[in-house]
């Protein structure tokens, strides 16, 4: 049996071998293909990415026609008139022997970009001689072509990849563009479609003979997929012209369905200044303004002290742990005593329930509601991973899951987080009670307290915030529309929208009101801080507010968070309501309230942080006009390309409020 075991291993295993060769040599020729690549170019046929539209239909983001200098080093020519060249081009000699050098490292024998996005007046003048230079070619692509100046932080744009991207990702190569934030980068699978690719063929002398094999390996490009983005364009146009000269972030959300209406973050700028050969260097300045920050989008990565808002969810959890009720009463002398002689400051004074409690912002009324909540138990670690997991419930202090590609967690402190800060223990409620009034530990993102009102606006429940309405030809993710309910019983959120409501009728928003339209809010004000030469100083206030409204069906609700604004009511509180009356009416009849948002600059607030250096000035200089902060558009206008029908393939302070 042993003597017949091993020849017959070696027999199958012969057969299997052969069995392959013939397979691989006869049958199947790919492999062939890429034993011939020296003999062989391909040249890929680069899809149009999908257009981008909002929730009405309004297109956003198109595409322009585009070329690539490509270059094969070895195919370079030594007597190349390089001066002649690099005129055509408008690039200095050094730039060619650097770029020639580059490509040489990437590979002689293979093509890579030379000279990147071409608009038509460039191409043209160098397509009448690029018969003389051997070994460049070009290659056409599309571009982006924003059909508006707003909403850059929402689009992302378009980059080429780098060595690290494609050591990662096969299906690209050198040259190639992807999406980089934005919905670009977090859609990029559907936006970028299928390129494709033809093979042909070159003689002995590396001149062009046809396709190889009559094109039985060439594939066609498949475009892009379009999408609809949950985005009112009407509404994000108008809320980034109300920031201008401010600092901070808008969000607004449709609380029945979590789609973010509105996504502004300031200062911005026109997405237009990233295309075209003149991106590079517009994003550098861009990237380079550590002051104003134009590509930190404050709305999803800013953390802020919430204030005066997260009184409502103080309010909601001592509901539900039942150590307070509507007529609970707690008398307010312009504060209240606590821990041992320490004084937590107050505007308000007399008797609080919770109702004006909310509408006149006691800190007296919710500092002692969030210490009932937390001496409820013996141990306080205990109590206030109860109080946190409430809290959390709400879609705070972690990542919200939302379908853009940069986010921030916020905190909402737990035992943990005391354990850490106190490691001999000692401490207590009075020792962490200004979480009660949205100071302390607990920090918030914008678009975080927005889904927390809307989460009110929905009596206890919320959708995953997201920025993709349709996608054409495919369903959304799910996650999208599955509920989250909070641990807050739904019979405790009728009596404190009531009082965000009075906060409007009676309270600290009384000015801001707007005739016909029920509008629940809640102002707020959370103190800065900031290193200025190595001290810690006290700067102006951030401006706080939220809202929803109408009271009853909800539509529209909004957190606006604006950066040394001041009091919730000074510029935050105008800011919402009238991006509130523009949603739901398309028209403003406050508009005194527009006339002071309008006017009002806090660039002499952002001077004391060091100034604005010039990319940071985008902010205050005409979108027009924008030469003037050395921001570089495009010299020449172009037009969008017809879209191809292409069949397609699977704190609050001691002040007031």
């Amino acid at each position: 049996m042993r003597k017949v075991l091993l020849p017959t291993i070696i027999i199958i295993a012969a057969s299997l071998l052969v069995i392959r060769i013939f397979y691989l040599q006869i049958i199947d020729d790919s492999f062939k293909l890429k034993s011939e690549n020296n003999a062989i170019k391909k040249v890929y046929d680069y899809p149009e990415r999908g257009y981008i539209y909002d929730r009405h239909g309004k297109l956003l983001v198109a595409n322009q026609a585009s070329y690539d200098i490509m270059v094969i080093p070895r195919e370079v020519k030594k007597d190349l008139n390089i001066a002649e060249f690099c005129t055509l081009l408008n690039i200095t000699q050094d730039e060619y022997h650097k770029r020639i050098e580059k490509a040489k490292v990437y590979s002689p024998r293979l093509p890579s970009v030379f000279l990147s996005q071409l608009n038509k007046n460039e191409f043209a003048a160098f397509q009448e001689k690029l018969r003389k230079y051997e070994g460049f070619y070009f290659q056409k692509r599309s571009l982006r072509d924003y059909e508006v100046d707003y909403g850059a932080n929402i689009f992302g744009f378009i980059t080429q990849v780098n060595e690290k991207f494609l050591a990662k990702n096969p299906y690209y190569n050198s040259g190639d563009l992807h999406g980089m934030q934005g919905v670009e980068q977090s859609y990029e699978d559907i936006l970028r479609g299928i390129k494709g690719v033809k093979y042909i063929q070159k003689d002995k002398y590396n001149r062009e003979i046809g396709p190889y094999k009559e094109g039985k390996y060439d594939t066609i490009a498949v475009a892009g997929e379009d999408i609809n983005l949950t985005i009112d364009a009407a509404l994000q146009k108008y809320g980034e012209e109300l920031m201008i000269n401010k600092r901070g972030g808008i969000v607004a959300i449709e609380p029945k369905s979590g789609e973010i209406l509105a996504l502004v973050t300031a200062p911005s700028y026109d997405p237009g200044i990233l295309v075209g050969r003149q991106r590079s260097k517009n994003y550098t300045l861009l990237y380079h303004d550590s002051i104003a920050k134009p590509l930190y989008d404050r709305g999803l990565l800013a953390e802020y002290p919430p204030g005066s808002p997260f009184k409502i969810l103080t309010g909601l959890v001592a509901l539900q742990e039942g150590v307070v009720n509507e007529q609970t009463t707690f008398m307010c002398h312009h504060g209240f005593s606590y821990g041992g002689g320490r004084f937590m400051k107050c505007h308000g004074f007399g008797p609080h329930q919770l109702h004006n409690g909310i509408y006149n912002s006691c800190n007296t009324y919710f500092g002692q509601a969030y210490m009932l909540t937390i001496n409820k138990y013996k141990d306080p670690g205990q109590a206030v991973d109860v109080w946190s997991n409430h809290v959390k419930s709400f879609g705070l202090g972690q990542f919200m899951g939302y379908d853009l590609p940069t986010g921030k967690r916020g905190n909402i402190p737990t035992s943990k987080t005391y354990k850490r800060i106190y490691p001999n223990g000692g401490w207590r409620s009075s020792t962490i009670v200004s979480n009660a009034i949205g100071q302390g530990e607990v920090l918030m993102t914008p678009i975080q307290l927005a889904n927390m009102m809307a989460t009110v606006a929905n009596q206890g429940y919320y959708y995953t915030p997201h920025i993709i309405k349709k996608i054409e030809g495919e369903k959304i993710d799910e996650k999208f529309t599955t509920k989250h309910v909070t641990t807050i019983d739904q019979k405790y959120f009728p009596p404190v929208i009531s009082g965000l409501f009075d906060v409007y009728n009676k309270g600290t928003a009384y000015a801001l009101r707007v005739e016909g339209i029920d509008i629940c809010g809640k102002t707020g004000t959370a103190e800065n801080y900031a290193k200025i030469n190595g001290k810690r100083e006290k700067l102006k206030d951030h401006s706080i507010f939220v809202a929803f409204a109408p009271k009853d069906n909800p539509k529209i609700a909004i957190a606006v968070m604006i950066e040394n604004g001041g009091f919730g009511a000074t510029v935050a509180g105008p800011i919402a309501s009238l991006m509130i009356e523009k949603y739901l009416r398309n028209k403003i009849t406050r508009t005194d309230l527009e006339t002071r948002v309008l006017n009002k600059s806090l660039a002499a607030e952002y001077a004391k942080l060091g100034g604005m250096n010039e990319a940071s000035k985008i902010e205050s200089v005409p979108k027009d006009s924008l030469l003037q902060a050395k921001i570089i558009k495009p010299k020449a206008p172009v037009t969008v390309t017809p879209k191809t029908e292409v069949k397609k393939t699977a704190v609050d302070t001691t002040k007031k409020n």
